[in-house]
């Protein structure tokens, strides 16, 4: 039954990427029900998060910042640690969507920290995309807005990830700031 745990938790993680909001909340709900059924407190922990986080973007987002605090809790209860930075990047998003940007800020950062320390680098580009993101929105100085979007695009494409490199580009260009765009779409390219 594990097997089927990892593979719910796969499932949810690309509905996640995708922003399959019907996918995700059905194998996170998957999910919740084995774990309950086998009592697998990991992958509960897990699928709560999940869950909380589908229903903050579809507009709940008491609820679901709720869920999500409770699936990190109980996650560190279990004594793991390495999806934490993930999981505070998606409580970060849904403190954002909540109008509560000081919060998303603070969650985003310490994902951040904790990513360093532990050495898990596969969400630094989009928790700098996040952090420059909330920059922005936040009215921060646009030199460091220009810097938090270039150094997105620079961990993106060391992971090769030119999807991840455009999409920044992109926000770049769309939040407005024409000289950190010019910028980043010409690191992009060289």
């Amino acid at each position: 039954m594990h097997a089927l745990a990892v593979s719910l938790n796969f499932a949810a993680t690309l509905a996640q990427a995708e922003s399959n909001l019907v996918e995700i909340e059905r194998h996170a709900s998957d999910l919740i029900e084995l774990s309950a059924r086998y009592d697998f407190g990991h992958w509960m922990a897990i699928g709560t998060v999940y869950r909380g986080w589908a229903r903050s973007v579809s507009g709940d987002t008491a609820v679901g910042i709720a869920w999500i605090e409770d699936g990190i809790r109980n996650y560190r209860a279990t004594g793991a640690i390495l999806g934490v930075p993930n999981f505070q990047m998606l409580k970060a998003e849904a403190l954002y969507l909540a109008g509560r940007t000081p919060e998303a800020v603070a969650a985003i950062t310490e994902a951040e920290i904790l990513a360093k320390s532990i050495e898990v680098r596969c969400w630094s580009a989009e928790l700098q995309l996040l952090s420059s993101i909330f920059h922005a929105t936040t009215g921060a100085d646009e030199t460091q807005i220009e810097v938090s979007f270039l150094e997105a695009i620079r961990i993106a494409k060391e992971q090769k990830s030119v999807s991840l490199a455009l999409v920044n580009c992109h926000l770049a260009c769309s939040i407005a700031y024409p000289r950190p765009a010019i910028i980043a779409w010409i690191a992009l390219r060289g």
